[in-house]
């Protein structure tokens, strides 16, 4: 008897994994690798669409011909931000740009000249603070008006999930998740495409917008749209719990996740490094980032150059100490122009007042949950669940003074090994294709 799966097409930035689970949800086997990246038509670095295509298509084939495995659903998770532009003959046409690859300037003067709004307006409206080539939308534009042989080439653009979504189906769809992410393409109040995109008539580039998780059936298998990592991440912890919650993610980010507050974003809070994402279903989710992991580390790196201890001399501590006011209070290096506090000076923090690392380092741990408390607030509505996921999770001093900013929340964590690739598969399961397939089998 073979095993029934789900498979799971994991794509980052740097690793691509495909992760294998049981019927109960439970990890059985994954796959890494990692691509090589080339050049695109500028000479810039950029992912090797051909190399990943291939990788995809090698793994779809393996998946269906295994001996030990009967698959029962596949869907994909990736970075947003990037588009694969197909022709006419459905083939990719152009590479897949790099969303670090810098805007010229004078593309976004005048795409800011044409819109009828002020930079703030449309960011605020968009949900998408100024970010060059992050903002996808505006990778059209440049295309239109930079370079428009290459762009009368294009017959649609798909967001990088749904690429490999359709490498399987050959449905091109676009999701709310990928077109929500920051991609100066979605007005928020209108509930709509921004005029800018019918007006330019970059509509006509992309696919039909899909609520449902199932983009088509191949073999037997169903297949997902695919949908952006950040908000296939947030699945899981709805799926466990019924009550509002917030999600405090970290890692070199902490980004905040409050899937409850469908609030607009002001143009004050995107100064302060807030964002709104969609979900599947096109609901508003509200976010606020720093630039906290990136931070820490830093530091940390300083108090053990200071003190000549390891840098992982901090890993023994289990107890926290109270704030002390007496100490040099703490200056982040790193977060200038992001975050809470965008404005804030750059300031080298003084150590030379601490006689050990360890005081060091819980004067560290106070500050940065300062910032970190001010970011939460930005989009708290007096949840009374806090839950924390990545590596801080398993930091004993970062959880204890969070429950003590927020004495009202109970502070959980929720040990989800690979939760954005859960969150694609437990996305997949609510499809309206999959509901009507089990029904036939019961």
């Amino acid at each position: 008897m073979k095993k029934t799966i789900y498979a799971v097409f994991d794509v980052g930035k740097t690793n691509k994994k495909v992760i294998l689970f049981d019927e109960d949800r439970q990890i059985i086997e994954e796959k890494q690798h990692v691509c090589v990246d080339t050049v695109d038509d500028d000479g810039f670095p950029c992912e090797s669409l051909a190399r990943l295509t291939q990788w995809v298509q090698d793994h779809w084939h393996g998946l269906r011909t295994n001996s030990r495995f009967s698959v029962k659903g596949v869907n994909f998770t990736s970075y947003g931000a990037s588009f694969v532009h197909l022709g006419a003959n459905g083939q990719p046409v152009l590479p897949l740009y790099n969303y670090l690859k810098p805007l010229p300037e004078q593309w976004l003067e005048r795409f800011y000249q044409e819109l009828g709004q002020s930079k703030e307006e449309f960011a605020a409206a968009t949900c998408s603070p100024q970010l060059g080539m992050l903002n996808s939308g505006l990778q059209l534009y440049w295309l239109k008006h930079a370079k428009p042989q290459q762009f009368s080439r294009i017959r649609t653009s798909l967001h990088l999930p749904q690429y490999l979504s359709y490498l399987i189906t050959g449905e091109a769809f676009s999701d709310y998740t990928s077109v929500g992410c920051h991609t100066g393409l979605w007005d928020y109040a209108k509930g709509q495409y921004h005029d800018w995109v019918y007006r330019e008539g970059i509509d006509d580039k992309l696919a039909p917008l899909t609520q449902d998780s199932v983009a088509g059936v191949v073999d037997g298998i169903l297949v997902g749209v695919g949908l952006h990592d950040s908000s296939a991440a947030v699945l899981p912890y709805l799926l466990e719990c019924q009550e509002p919650f917030l999600l405090v993610s970290t890692g070199t980010w902490a980004v905040v996740l409050n899937p409850f507050n469908d609030q607009p974003l002001t143009p004050e809070l995107l100064r302060r490094d807030c964002l709104s994402f969609l979900s599947p279903k096109g609901r508003m989710t509200k976010a606020a980032r720093n630039f906290f992991g990136r931070e820490h580390d830093y530091q940390v790196q300083r108090i053990a150059n200071h003190f000549q201890v390891k840098p992982d001399f901090y890993h023994s501590f289990v107890l926290a100490r109270p704030y002390d006011p007496a100490a040099a209070p703490f200056h982040p290096w790193c977060m200038a122009g992001t975050g809470p506090f965008p404005d804030e000076p750059v300031t080298e923090w003084e150590l030379s007042g601490f006689k050990t690392a360890g005081e060091a380092y819980h004067q560290l741990i106070h500050g940065l949950m300062d910032i970190l408390t001010e970011s939460i607030k930005l989009v708290y509505q007096d949840e009374q669940i806090i839950y924390v996921d990545g590596g801080f999770a398993r930091n004993p001093l970062f959880m204890q003074v969070l429950g003590w900013n927020f004495p009202q929340a109970d502070i959980r964590t929720l040990e989800v090994p690979q939760a954005t690739a859960l969150g694609a598969l437990t996305h997949l399961e609510q499809g309206e294709a999959w509901t009507k397939t089990q029904l036939l089998f019961t």
